[in-house]
């Protein structure tokens, strides 16, 4: 990985999952910079300080940070994790109207301060902020996205790989739709090397049917709430998906991740931020619109676009 030489990633919010972020960043060398900011000084300035205390162990050059938003002058990428935090038994829909006024506030200062960045939103529910920010910020949709279903895509081939036996790296599997509660798999395309899911064998006997995929596919989707009942948050691997995707930007490296970006014409669908596989670079964001989805994908995509739109309009966005 080769990042573009003195960038800077800024990451506002210094709760559980900008903290993350930051030492996701710093341990993967995915900035030069990495600056955090929060409102919260004494709490901002104790967490720059844990994670200055190990930067001679990281790949990062340095890190900063606190309360006072300098901190995010010139950002190459821009990281939002502020909002308020999901408590078990709440949907990410639940959190939209609350965090929309988050933006609102918050979004005209950065882009003051940040005017070429590229700003990547991991706040939820992420699709319907990422409408209300490029809204907010008049920037054109490839500026504006969020990280989508990358993490959730990232636990499904995790779980694919325990079954079938093999790197996860060697499955090609996406999460695509909402990250929320109507994503699903796009089974379609799915493989393992060049063999298709549902072909694959191990010991001579094909190891996944309709039936397991489902229940794998219903884990995936389920499995923040399981993580947030035990602990109260999910921010590791959310962060380590972040850094991923700042590296995908600073390194202009044409990447395809599945981020979530407002879509316009894709399947019929305009005005909503969903996740497609899509090329990340150094210049933002392209959805993949040569994407394949079979008819019953392309419904789950619609349905699911029309429960975020639902969601848009009772916020007035």
């Amino acid at each position: 990985m080769s990042v573009i030489e003195n960038s800077t990633l800024a990451i506002v919010g210094a709760g559980s999952v900008g903290t993350a972020t930051a030492y996701a960043a710093m341990i993967r060398g995915s900035a030069r910079h990495v600056r955090l900011y929060d409102i919260d000084a004494a709490r901002v300035e104790a967490e720059v300080l844990d994670l200055a205390h190990g930067s001679q162990f990281t790949g990062a050059s340095d890190i900063d940070g606190g309360a006072d938003l300098k901190h995010v002058e010139g950002a190459d990428v821009v990281v939002i994790t502020a909002g308020a935090k999901q408590h078990p038994g709440q949907t990410r829909l639940d959190l939209a109207g609350t965090n929309v006024d988050i933006l609102r506030s918050m979004l005209p200062k950065l882009l003051e301060r940040a005017p070429d960045a590229v700003f990547l939103l991991v706040t939820n529910p992420c699709d319907v902020l990422t409408v209300a920010a490029q809204q907010i910020t008049g920037l054109p949709s490839s500026r504006v996205f969020s990280s989508g279903t990358v993490l959730d895509t990232a636990r499904l081939r995790w779980k694919l790989a325990q079954r079938a036996g093999v790197a996860q790296s060697s499955v090609h599997a996406h999460i695509v739709g909402e990250h929320g509660d109507t994503e699903f798999p796009l089974w379609s395309a799915a493989s393992i090397g060049v063999t298709p899911l549902l072909e694959w064998e191990r010991e001579g006997l094909r190891v996944f049917d309709a039936e397991e995929l489902e229940t794998l596919s219903d884990e995936v989707r389920n499995a923040a709430y399981k993580v947030i009942a035990g602990k109260g948050a999910t921010n590791y691997a959310i962060g380590l998906s972040a850094a991923r995707i700042v590296e995908a930007v600073l390194s202009d490296e044409h990447a395809i991740l599945p981020v979530s970006s407002v879509l316009d014409g894709f399947l019929d669908i305009s005005g909503v931020a969903l996740s497609i596989p899509t090329v990340v670079s150094a210049s933002g964001v392209q959805p993949v619109t040569t994407t394949p989805f079979a008819e019953n994908e392309a419904q789950a995509l619609r349905e699911s676009a029309r429960a975020l739109a639902k969601v848009q309009s009772s916020l007035g966005i």
